[in-house]
């Protein structure tokens, strides 16, 4: 059910791109287009088809993403996905392995020699 419901919701997406796309500008942010005295104290004109459209496919595509978020929260089960990384039982710290001490993890030092990286010969 989740996957038929996403793919309606990307199918959505992209008509709700689609519709908006083909509407005429209005000339507002790009300063493109629309034009003819139709500013703010213009009256309101007339909903076309693709502004219904429009209104359409954008209730349905936000009632997919609601119906989404819902099935994804009834599936999670309360549970997290770094539960289930760690699967096996801790150990206890005697059965650790020991660690090397700090200083063999150290390059060795030798007197007031220049310390210089390896040759590539």
């Amino acid at each position: 059910m989740e996957n038929i419901i996403l793919v309606v919701h990307l199918i959505l997406a992209i008509c709700l791109i689609g519709v908006v796309l083909l509407q005429r500008s209005e000339g507002g942010g790009l300063g493109l287009g629309g034009g003819g005295g139709g500013g703010v104290m213009s009256g309101r004109q007339a909903a076309t088809a693709l502004g219904k459209l429009t209104w359409a496919f954008a209730i349905a595509f936000l009632a997919t993403s609601i119906t989404l978020t819902i099935i994804a929260a009834q599936n999670s089960a309360g549970s997290s996905v770094l539960d289930r990384i760690g699967g096996g039982p801790a150990t206890e710290a005697g059965d650790s392995p020991a660690l090397p001490p700090a200083s063999d993890l150290l390059p060795p030092i030798s007197g007031d020699a220049l310390l210089l990286p390896p040759r590539a010969d």
